[in-house]
């Protein structure tokens, strides 16, 4: 039997994936969590083969949940499943040592036929998600646009944005103007949307 542990935050979808995967011979749900910041702990007590992990949970993202899961359980094997299906977020998933990038609205079969090949050693990637990864390619947006860039995300003012990163309100304005420009938006606010749209943040 592969043992999956789940991670969902929303509970109508992972009872309906449970159950979904459960209909399969060799696979079993040994645990799930609705929170990113609880997936090292289920693994720890459940020793889960794969763990399907969702981008957008509360406590923390699918993505640190891979990496703190490759730390406390490095046998399992990360397999990131989600409706965010962004080329930059299969590039950061691939960096935090993820085994698979599926999206959720891919035949169950599809999802099962995953979780095997995981489980075989190989790597599984949506193939339209790595057709458009290659087609983008990597992020354009330096680590201190990508940071001045969140920070602007929700509307702080230059001001605020200097204060938190220890950086002068020149230089704020000198990455945001550099990002607004890589990103092909006309405002920071705008520019962090864009930018998260691709996964660059």
């Amino acid at each position: 039997m592969i043992r999956v542990l789940l991670a969902e935050d929303q509970s109508m979808v992972r009872g309906a994936l449970r159950a979904l995967l459960e209909l399969e011979e060799d696979i079993e749900v040994v645990a799930e969590v609705g929170r990113g910041d609880a997936v090292a702990a289920a693994a720890a007590e459940h020793r889960p083969d794969i763990a399907l992990l969702d981008i957008e949970m509360p406590g923390a993202d699918g993505l640190t949940a891979a990496r703190e899961l490759a730390t406390v359980l490095p046998t399992c094997r990360a397999v990131i499943l989600t409706t965010f299906g962004r080329p930059g977020f299969l590039r950061r998933a691939m960096e935090v040592g993820a085994a698979g990038f599926l999206v959720k609205d891919a035949p169950v079969a599809e999802l099962a036929a995953g979780i095997r090949a995981v489980m075989a050693g190989e790597r599984v990637i949506d193939r339209d998600l790595a057709a458009a990864a290659l087609a983008i390619g990597a992020t354009p947006l330096s680590t201190r646009e990508a940071d001045v860039l969140r920070a602007a995300a929700d509307g702080a003012t230059v001001a605020d944005i200097a204060g938190r990163l220890f950086l002068s309100e020149g230089t704020v304005r000198n990455y945001l103007s550099s990002a607004i420009g890589k990103t092909g938006a006309r405002t920071r606010v705008e520019a962090a949307r864009v930018a998260e749209e691709k996964g660059w943040l």
